[in-house]
Protein backbone atom coordinates (compact mmCIF):
# COMPACT_ATOMS: atom_id res chain seq x y z
CA UNK A 1 0.00 0.00 0.00
CA UNK A 2 1.53 3.29 -1.22
CA UNK A 3 1.11 5.72 2.19
CA UNK A 4 3.09 9.15 0.97
CA UNK A 5 1.27 11.53 -1.19
CA UNK A 6 0.85 9.61 -4.24
CA UNK A 7 -1.66 6.91 -1.58
CA UNK A 8 -4.01 9.92 -1.92
CA UNK A 9 -3.96 9.65 -5.73
CA UNK A 10 -4.83 6.23 -5.85
CA UNK A 11 -8.12 4.93 -7.53
CA UNK A 12 -10.89 4.59 -5.45
CA UNK A 13 -9.50 7.20 -3.16
CA UNK A 14 -8.46 10.38 -5.79
CA UNK A 15 -12.04 10.94 -6.21
CA UNK A 16 -13.37 11.16 -2.50
CA UNK A 17 -10.20 13.37 -1.52
CA UNK A 18 -11.02 16.19 -4.68
CA UNK A 19 -14.24 16.22 -3.71
CA UNK A 20 -13.37 16.87 0.13
CA UNK A 21 -11.14 19.22 -0.23
CA UNK A 22 -13.43 21.17 -3.02
CA UNK A 23 -15.93 21.70 -0.53
CA UNK A 24 -13.29 23.10 1.97
CA UNK A 25 -11.97 25.09 -0.72
CA UNK A 26 -15.46 26.65 -1.56
CA UNK A 27 -16.08 27.69 2.04
CA UNK A 28 -12.49 28.98 2.57
CA UNK A 29 -13.05 31.11 -0.49
CA UNK A 30 -16.35 32.11 0.26
CA UNK A 31 -14.62 33.28 4.02
CA UNK A 32 -12.29 35.72 2.62
CA UNK A 33 -14.10 36.84 -0.88
CA UNK A 34 -16.52 39.66 0.65
CA UNK A 35 -13.65 41.44 1.89
CA UNK A 36 -12.93 42.91 -1.38
CA UNK A 37 -16.70 42.75 -2.60
CA UNK A 38 -18.27 44.41 0.03
CA UNK A 39 -17.21 48.23 -0.73
CA UNK A 40 -18.72 47.62 -4.09
CA UNK A 41 -21.49 45.57 -3.00
CA UNK A 42 -22.96 48.69 -0.68
CA UNK A 43 -22.09 50.93 -3.67
CA UNK A 44 -24.58 49.04 -5.17
CA UNK A 45 -27.23 48.15 -3.00
CA UNK A 46 -26.67 49.98 0.34
CA UNK A 47 -26.17 48.52 3.91
CA UNK A 48 -23.05 50.12 5.41
CA UNK A 49 -24.24 49.77 8.86
CA UNK A 50 -24.71 46.42 8.41
CA UNK A 51 -20.88 46.10 6.78
CA UNK A 52 -19.48 43.76 10.41
CA UNK A 53 -23.01 41.21 9.94
CA UNK A 54 -21.54 40.18 6.84
CA UNK A 55 -19.04 37.93 8.56
CA UNK A 56 -21.02 37.27 11.27
CA UNK A 57 -24.01 35.95 10.08
CA UNK A 58 -22.05 33.75 7.88
CA UNK A 59 -19.63 32.19 10.85
CA UNK A 60 -22.70 31.51 13.37
CA UNK A 61 -24.29 29.35 11.25
CA UNK A 62 -21.36 27.89 9.98
CA UNK A 63 -20.40 26.87 13.60
CA UNK A 64 -23.79 25.46 14.53
CA UNK A 65 -23.62 23.53 11.00
CA UNK A 66 -20.53 21.85 11.98
CA UNK A 67 -21.88 20.99 15.43
CA UNK A 68 -24.71 18.90 14.23
CA UNK A 69 -22.52 16.83 11.07
CA UNK A 70 -22.25 13.70 13.22
CA UNK A 71 -26.61 13.87 13.35
CA UNK A 72 -26.32 14.52 9.65
CA UNK A 73 -24.56 11.01 9.09
CA UNK A 74 -27.07 9.42 11.27
CA UNK A 75 -29.89 10.76 9.71
CA UNK A 76 -28.43 10.17 6.08
CA UNK A 77 -26.40 8.93 3.77
CA UNK A 78 -22.84 10.27 3.07
CA UNK A 79 -23.41 11.17 -0.13
CA UNK A 80 -26.49 12.59 0.73
CA UNK A 81 -25.46 14.47 3.23
CA UNK A 82 -22.90 16.11 1.34
CA UNK A 83 -24.50 16.84 -1.41
CA UNK A 84 -27.04 18.59 0.79
CA UNK A 85 -24.33 20.30 1.89
CA UNK A 86 -22.65 21.69 -1.13
CA UNK A 87 -26.21 22.45 -2.64
CA UNK A 88 -27.22 24.51 0.44
CA UNK A 89 -23.91 26.58 0.08
CA UNK A 90 -24.69 26.95 -3.91
CA UNK A 91 -28.63 28.44 -3.02
CA UNK A 92 -27.09 30.93 -0.47
CA UNK A 93 -24.47 31.97 -3.04
CA UNK A 94 -27.21 32.52 -5.78
CA UNK A 95 -29.00 34.17 -3.20
CA UNK A 96 -26.24 37.04 -3.09
CA UNK A 97 -25.57 36.81 -6.62
CA UNK A 98 -29.14 38.53 -7.20
CA UNK A 99 -29.32 40.32 -3.61
CA UNK A 100 -31.08 43.55 -4.27
CA UNK A 101 -30.46 45.11 -1.04
CA UNK A 102 -28.15 44.31 2.07
CA UNK A 103 -30.94 42.44 4.41
CA UNK A 104 -31.47 39.90 1.77
CA UNK A 105 -27.38 39.65 1.39
CA UNK A 106 -27.24 38.75 4.68
CA UNK A 107 -29.65 36.10 4.62
CA UNK A 108 -27.72 34.78 1.61
CA UNK A 109 -24.70 34.72 3.70
CA UNK A 110 -26.55 32.85 6.59
CA UNK A 111 -27.38 30.08 4.07
CA UNK A 112 -23.92 30.07 3.04
CA UNK A 113 -22.64 29.60 5.92
CA UNK A 114 -24.56 26.22 6.77
CA UNK A 115 -23.23 25.10 4.35
CA UNK A 116 -20.15 25.68 3.94
CA UNK A 117 -19.90 24.57 8.02
CA UNK A 118 -21.30 21.10 7.01
CA UNK A 119 -19.07 21.05 3.91
CA UNK A 120 -16.23 21.60 6.29
CA UNK A 121 -17.37 19.49 9.06
CA UNK A 122 -17.93 16.56 6.59
CA UNK A 123 -14.43 16.54 5.19
CA UNK A 124 -12.58 15.29 8.19
CA UNK A 125 -15.79 12.59 9.07
CA UNK A 126 -15.66 11.39 5.79
CA UNK A 127 -11.89 11.13 5.24
CA UNK A 128 -11.59 9.21 8.00
CA UNK A 129 -13.95 6.15 6.73
CA UNK A 130 -12.39 7.13 2.62
CA UNK A 131 -8.77 6.96 3.87
CA UNK A 132 -7.25 4.06 5.15
CA UNK A 133 -5.71 5.44 8.90
CA UNK A 134 -1.55 5.60 7.49
CA UNK A 135 -3.08 8.60 4.89
CA UNK A 136 -5.09 10.11 7.99
CA UNK A 137 -2.23 12.89 8.31
CA UNK A 138 -1.97 13.50 4.83
CA UNK A 139 -5.19 13.66 3.97
CA UNK A 140 -5.86 16.54 6.38
CA UNK A 141 -2.84 18.43 5.81
CA UNK A 142 -4.55 18.05 2.37
CA UNK A 143 -8.31 19.66 3.48
CA UNK A 144 -6.52 22.00 5.62
CA UNK A 145 -4.01 23.44 2.86
CA UNK A 146 -7.32 24.62 1.18
CA UNK A 147 -7.63 27.40 3.83
CA UNK A 148 -4.54 28.60 2.67
CA UNK A 149 -5.47 28.76 -1.34
CA UNK A 150 -8.68 30.60 0.34
CA UNK A 151 -6.89 33.09 1.63
CA UNK A 152 -4.83 33.59 -1.73
CA UNK A 153 -7.85 32.89 -4.31
CA UNK A 154 -10.79 34.56 -2.61
CA UNK A 155 -9.20 37.98 -2.21
CA UNK A 156 -7.93 37.92 -5.70
CA UNK A 157 -11.34 36.61 -6.65
CA UNK A 158 -12.86 39.24 -5.05
CA UNK A 159 -10.80 42.33 -6.12
CA UNK A 160 -10.64 41.20 -10.01
CA UNK A 161 -14.86 41.20 -9.94
CA UNK A 162 -14.58 44.40 -8.07
CA UNK A 163 -12.07 46.33 -10.02
CA UNK A 164 -14.60 45.32 -13.11
CA UNK A 165 -17.56 46.33 -11.73
CA UNK A 166 -19.26 43.18 -11.50
CA UNK A 167 -19.25 42.37 -7.52
CA UNK A 168 -22.31 39.98 -8.46
CA UNK A 169 -19.68 37.53 -10.63
CA UNK A 170 -17.64 35.87 -8.04
CA UNK A 171 -20.75 34.64 -6.40
CA UNK A 172 -21.96 33.43 -9.95
CA UNK A 173 -18.57 31.82 -10.00
CA UNK A 174 -18.74 29.90 -7.09
CA UNK A 175 -22.20 28.81 -7.66
CA UNK A 176 -20.92 26.91 -10.54
CA UNK A 177 -18.34 26.01 -8.85
CA UNK A 178 -20.78 24.37 -6.17
CA UNK A 179 -22.96 22.57 -8.75
CA UNK A 180 -19.66 20.71 -10.21
CA UNK A 181 -18.99 19.32 -6.54
CA UNK A 182 -22.42 18.73 -6.07
CA UNK A 183 -21.93 16.62 -9.45
CA UNK A 184 -18.64 14.98 -8.83
CA UNK A 185 -20.31 13.55 -5.58
CA UNK A 186 -21.97 10.01 -6.54
CA UNK A 187 -18.70 8.81 -8.05
CA UNK A 188 -15.96 10.90 -5.74
CA UNK A 189 -17.75 9.33 -2.90
CA UNK A 190 -18.92 6.18 -3.88
CA UNK A 191 -16.43 4.08 -2.48
CA UNK A 192 -16.93 5.42 0.92
CA UNK A 193 -17.77 2.80 3.42
CA UNK A 194 -21.54 2.91 4.42
CA UNK A 195 -22.49 3.78 8.28
CA UNK A 196 -24.48 0.28 9.42
CA UNK A 197 -27.87 0.96 10.39
CA UNK A 198 -28.14 2.39 13.96
CA UNK A 199 -30.54 3.07 16.40
CA UNK A 200 -31.80 7.04 16.01
CA UNK A 201 -30.03 9.29 18.27
CA UNK A 202 -31.63 12.02 20.69
CA UNK A 203 -31.25 15.70 18.95
CA UNK A 204 -28.58 17.20 21.01
CA UNK A 205 -30.97 20.07 21.61
CA UNK A 206 -28.75 21.79 24.61
CA UNK A 207 -25.30 21.35 23.19
CA UNK A 208 -26.54 23.05 19.68
CA UNK A 209 -27.71 25.61 21.86
CA UNK A 210 -24.88 26.01 24.29
CA UNK A 211 -22.35 26.19 20.92
CA UNK A 212 -24.74 28.59 18.74
CA UNK A 213 -24.68 31.24 22.04
CA UNK A 214 -21.25 31.09 22.58
CA UNK A 215 -20.80 31.82 18.75
CA UNK A 216 -23.42 34.66 18.84
CA UNK A 217 -21.85 36.04 22.03
CA UNK A 218 -18.18 36.32 20.59
CA UNK A 219 -19.70 37.98 16.72
CA UNK A 220 -21.97 40.34 18.85
CA UNK A 221 -19.04 40.82 21.37
CA UNK A 222 -16.27 41.78 17.99
CA UNK A 223 -19.02 43.88 16.77
CA UNK A 224 -18.79 45.89 20.22
CA UNK A 225 -14.73 46.75 18.76
CA UNK A 226 -15.02 46.75 15.05
CA UNK A 227 -14.40 50.18 13.37
CA UNK A 228 -12.98 53.13 14.34
CA UNK A 229 -13.52 55.54 17.22
CA UNK A 230 -13.94 52.50 19.62
CA UNK A 231 -14.15 53.58 23.59
CA UNK A 232 -13.89 52.32 26.99
CA UNK A 233 -17.79 50.91 26.75
CA UNK A 234 -17.01 48.91 23.58
CA UNK A 235 -14.11 47.30 24.65
CA UNK A 236 -15.66 46.34 27.93
CA UNK A 237 -18.65 45.02 26.30
CA UNK A 238 -16.21 42.65 24.23
CA UNK A 239 -14.28 41.82 27.11
CA UNK A 240 -17.16 41.07 28.84
CA UNK A 241 -18.76 38.78 25.92
CA UNK A 242 -15.34 37.09 26.04
CA UNK A 243 -15.82 36.03 29.34
CA UNK A 244 -19.52 34.89 29.02
CA UNK A 245 -18.72 32.84 26.01
CA UNK A 246 -15.86 31.31 27.95
CA UNK A 247 -18.68 30.45 30.42
CA UNK A 248 -20.93 28.85 27.70
CA UNK A 249 -18.37 26.87 26.55
CA UNK A 250 -17.66 25.37 30.31
CA UNK A 251 -21.33 24.63 30.52
CA UNK A 252 -21.21 23.15 27.50
CA UNK A 253 -18.23 20.48 28.84
CA UNK A 254 -20.46 19.92 31.89
CA UNK A 255 -23.61 19.45 30.13
CA UNK A 256 -21.83 16.49 27.88
CA UNK A 257 -20.13 14.93 30.41
CA UNK A 258 -23.60 13.86 31.87
CA UNK A 259 -24.48 10.04 31.76
CA UNK A 260 -26.79 10.00 28.98
CA UNK A 261 -26.71 13.54 27.43
CA UNK A 262 -27.11 13.68 23.67
CA UNK A 263 -23.50 14.84 22.62
CA UNK A 264 -21.48 16.64 20.15
CA UNK A 265 -18.26 15.88 21.40
CA UNK A 266 -17.23 12.10 21.34
CA UNK A 267 -17.24 10.35 25.09
CA UNK A 268 -13.45 9.88 25.08
CA UNK A 269 -13.10 13.68 25.03
CA UNK A 270 -13.77 13.37 28.54
CA UNK A 271 -11.82 9.95 29.45
CA UNK A 272 -9.58 10.81 32.33
CA UNK A 273 -5.91 11.12 31.34
CA UNK A 274 -6.75 10.33 27.85
CA UNK A 275 -5.34 13.31 25.07
CA UNK A 276 -8.55 13.88 22.96
CA UNK A 277 -9.52 16.68 25.08
CA UNK A 278 -5.60 18.08 25.22
CA UNK A 279 -5.61 17.72 21.19
CA UNK A 280 -9.00 19.79 20.57
CA UNK A 281 -7.50 22.30 23.33
CA UNK A 282 -4.02 22.66 21.49
CA UNK A 283 -6.23 23.02 17.82
CA UNK A 284 -8.12 25.92 19.20
CA UNK A 285 -5.13 27.86 20.33
CA UNK A 286 -3.64 27.24 17.02
CA UNK A 287 -6.34 28.58 14.85
CA UNK A 288 -7.46 31.17 17.44
CA UNK A 289 -3.85 32.55 17.32
CA UNK A 290 -3.95 32.68 13.58
CA UNK A 291 -6.30 35.62 13.98
CA UNK A 292 -3.87 37.92 13.82
CA UNK A 293 -3.60 37.96 9.94
CA UNK A 294 -6.85 40.24 9.50
CA UNK A 295 -4.90 42.89 11.29
CA UNK A 296 -1.40 42.42 9.80
CA UNK A 297 -2.18 44.41 6.86
CA UNK A 298 -3.47 47.17 8.76
CA UNK A 299 -0.46 47.48 10.65
CA UNK A 300 1.83 47.34 7.53
CA UNK A 301 0.19 50.73 6.00
CA UNK A 302 -0.30 52.50 9.39
CA UNK A 303 3.32 51.56 10.97
CA UNK A 304 5.29 50.07 8.26
CA UNK A 305 4.49 52.72 5.26
CA UNK A 306 3.65 49.64 3.07
CA UNK A 307 1.82 50.13 0.06
CA UNK A 308 -1.92 48.61 0.32
CA UNK A 309 -0.70 45.65 -2.32
CA UNK A 310 2.48 45.10 -0.44
CA UNK A 311 0.87 45.12 2.80
CA UNK A 312 -1.77 42.49 1.62
CA UNK A 313 1.23 40.38 0.26
CA UNK A 314 2.56 40.89 4.29
CA UNK A 315 -0.65 39.47 5.45
CA UNK A 316 -0.69 36.35 3.76
CA UNK A 317 2.99 35.54 5.13
CA UNK A 318 1.63 33.55 7.79
CA UNK A 319 -0.77 31.44 5.69
CA UNK A 320 2.16 30.32 3.47
CA UNK A 321 3.96 29.07 6.76
CA UNK A 322 0.35 27.62 7.62
CA UNK A 323 0.58 25.79 4.23
CA UNK A 324 4.23 24.75 4.09
CA UNK A 325 4.67 23.63 7.73
CA UNK A 326 1.87 21.15 7.48
CA UNK A 327 3.07 19.75 4.30
CA UNK A 328 6.64 19.52 5.10
CA UNK A 329 5.16 17.91 8.41
CA UNK A 330 2.81 15.13 6.66
CA UNK A 331 5.78 14.02 4.25
CA UNK A 332 8.06 14.08 7.14
CA UNK A 333 5.81 12.49 10.23
CA UNK A 334 7.47 12.63 13.64
CA UNK A 335 4.17 13.76 15.30
CA UNK A 336 4.93 13.43 18.73
CA UNK A 337 7.55 16.18 18.06
CA UNK A 338 5.54 17.92 15.23
CA UNK A 339 2.66 18.81 17.76
CA UNK A 340 5.07 19.62 20.82
CA UNK A 341 6.79 21.96 18.46
CA UNK A 342 4.25 23.90 16.65
CA UNK A 343 2.91 26.06 19.65
CA UNK A 344 6.77 26.78 20.15
CA UNK A 345 7.15 27.95 17.30
CA UNK A 346 3.87 30.39 17.87
CA UNK A 347 5.78 31.66 21.03
CA UNK A 348 8.88 32.58 18.78
CA UNK A 349 6.89 34.31 16.09
CA UNK A 350 4.77 36.46 18.29
CA UNK A 351 7.52 37.04 20.58
CA UNK A 352 9.64 38.50 17.81
CA UNK A 353 6.63 40.99 16.48
CA UNK A 354 6.08 42.11 19.80
CA UNK A 355 9.42 43.58 19.80
CA UNK A 356 10.00 44.80 16.38
CA UNK A 357 7.00 46.83 16.28
CA UNK A 358 8.63 49.80 15.18
CA UNK A 359 9.15 51.25 11.39
CA UNK A 360 11.86 49.76 9.25
CA UNK A 361 11.16 46.20 11.20
CA UNK A 362 9.02 45.06 8.35
CA UNK A 363 11.36 42.04 7.27
CA UNK A 364 11.03 40.95 11.03
CA UNK A 365 7.65 40.95 11.43
CA UNK A 366 7.44 38.33 7.86
CA UNK A 367 9.86 36.42 10.11
CA UNK A 368 7.56 36.15 13.11
CA UNK A 369 4.52 35.90 10.85
CA UNK A 370 6.03 33.06 9.34
CA UNK A 371 7.12 31.55 12.43
CA UNK A 372 3.52 31.89 13.70
CA UNK A 373 2.41 30.43 10.76
CA UNK A 374 4.91 26.93 10.93
CA UNK A 375 3.70 26.40 13.93
CA UNK A 376 0.38 26.27 12.87
CA UNK A 377 1.08 23.96 10.24
CA UNK A 378 3.36 22.06 11.41
CA UNK A 379 1.49 20.76 14.39
CA UNK A 380 -2.43 20.55 12.14
CA UNK A 381 -2.29 17.94 10.58
CA UNK A 382 -1.19 15.01 13.63
CA UNK A 383 -4.06 16.84 15.17
CA UNK A 384 -6.20 16.79 13.29
CA UNK A 385 -5.36 12.64 12.51
CA UNK A 386 -5.32 12.21 16.46
CA UNK A 387 -8.60 13.87 16.90
CA UNK A 388 -9.98 11.61 14.16
CA UNK A 389 -8.60 8.39 16.02
CA UNK A 390 -9.91 9.29 19.14
CA UNK A 391 -13.26 8.61 18.73
CA UNK A 392 -12.39 5.59 16.45
CA UNK A 393 -9.30 3.97 14.99
CA UNK A 394 -10.02 1.94 11.98
CA UNK A 395 -9.92 3.38 8.40
CA UNK A 396 -10.88 1.19 5.47
CA UNK A 397 -7.85 -0.98 5.08
CA UNK A 398 -7.31 -1.81 8.30
CA UNK A 399 -6.55 -5.19 9.81
CA UNK A 400 -10.34 -6.86 8.91
CA UNK A 401 -9.21 -9.44 11.96
CA UNK A 402 -9.61 -7.44 14.38
CA UNK A 403 -12.13 -7.44 16.43
CA UNK A 404 -14.81 -5.15 15.89
CA UNK A 405 -16.32 -5.18 19.60
CA UNK A 406 -12.67 -3.43 19.99
CA UNK A 407 -13.77 -0.33 17.62
CA UNK A 408 -15.76 2.71 19.04
CA UNK A 409 -19.20 2.96 16.79
CA UNK A 410 -19.10 5.13 13.76
CA UNK A 411 -20.93 7.83 16.05
CA UNK A 412 -18.44 8.31 17.87
CA UNK A 413 -16.02 8.41 15.22
CA UNK A 414 -17.95 10.91 13.39
CA UNK A 415 -18.57 12.94 16.17
CA UNK A 416 -14.93 12.94 16.97
CA UNK A 417 -13.69 14.26 13.37
CA UNK A 418 -16.59 16.55 12.46
CA UNK A 419 -15.77 18.65 16.15
CA UNK A 420 -12.49 19.28 14.67
CA UNK A 421 -14.52 21.93 12.15
CA UNK A 422 -16.76 22.87 15.53
CA UNK A 423 -14.05 23.79 17.41
CA UNK A 424 -12.43 25.17 14.41
CA UNK A 425 -14.81 27.82 14.04
CA UNK A 426 -15.56 28.39 17.62
CA UNK A 427 -11.77 29.40 17.84
CA UNK A 428 -11.77 31.62 14.71
CA UNK A 429 -14.50 33.45 16.65
CA UNK A 430 -12.54 33.47 19.99
CA UNK A 431 -9.29 34.92 18.18
CA UNK A 432 -11.23 37.44 16.65
CA UNK A 433 -12.27 38.75 19.54
CA UNK A 434 -9.44 38.57 21.36
CA UNK A 435 -7.61 40.23 18.44
CA UNK A 436 -10.42 43.02 18.20
CA UNK A 437 -10.43 43.64 21.95
CA UNK A 438 -6.47 43.91 21.81
CA UNK A 439 -6.21 46.13 19.11
CA UNK A 440 -8.78 48.53 20.74
CA UNK A 441 -6.97 49.12 23.55
CA UNK A 442 -4.19 50.20 21.76
CA UNK A 443 -6.87 53.18 20.67
CA UNK A 444 -5.00 55.37 17.97
CA UNK A 445 -1.11 54.57 19.44
CA UNK A 446 -1.02 52.04 16.28
CA UNK A 447 2.36 50.21 17.48
CA UNK A 448 0.72 50.15 20.96
CA UNK A 449 -1.85 48.04 19.71
CA UNK A 450 0.31 46.21 17.35
CA UNK A 451 2.44 45.11 20.85
CA UNK A 452 -0.71 44.12 22.88
CA UNK A 453 -1.99 41.99 19.69
CA UNK A 454 1.07 40.16 19.41
CA UNK A 455 1.95 39.63 23.29
CA UNK A 456 -1.17 38.50 24.02
CA UNK A 457 -1.34 35.80 21.51
CA UNK A 458 2.16 34.86 22.19
CA UNK A 459 0.73 34.01 25.15
CA UNK A 460 -2.28 32.18 24.23
CA UNK A 461 0.38 30.39 22.54
CA UNK A 462 2.32 29.70 25.94
CA UNK A 463 -1.11 27.68 26.73
CA UNK A 464 -1.29 25.82 23.95
CA UNK A 465 2.55 24.54 24.53
CA UNK A 466 1.32 23.40 27.67
CA UNK A 467 -1.92 21.44 26.37
CA UNK A 468 0.19 20.65 23.67
CA UNK A 469 2.09 18.18 26.51
CA UNK A 470 -0.71 15.87 26.82
CA UNK A 471 -1.71 16.00 23.12
CA UNK A 472 1.03 14.38 22.00
CA UNK A 473 -0.15 11.05 23.25
CA UNK A 474 -2.34 11.39 20.13
CA UNK A 475 -0.38 12.02 17.69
Amino acid sequence: MTAGWAGLLAPGRRGAVGVLCGGVLLFAIDTYVTASLMPSAIAEIGGERFYSWVVTVYLLPATVASALTGRALAVWSARRAYVLAAATFAVGTAIDAVAPSMAVLLVGRAVQGAGGGLLAGLAYALLRTALPRELWTRGSAAISAMWGVGLLVGPLLGGVFAEAGLWRGAFVTMVGVSLLVVLAVPAGLRRVAPRPPSARTPFPLGSVLLVGGAAAVLSVSGLAVSGSGVGARGILVAAGGLVVALALLVALVVHERRPGAARVLPLATFTRGGPLAAVYLTAAVLIGISAVEAFVPLFGQRLGGLAPVWAGFLGVALACGWVVGEMGSASVGRGRLAVGIGPLLGVAGFGLLTVTQTPGAVVWWAVGLLLAGLGVGVAWPHLAAGAMAGGGSHGPDDDPDDDPDDDPDDAEGDRASAAITMIQMLAVALGAAFAGVAVALGGDDTAASAVYLYGGMGVVAVLGAVTALRARQAA
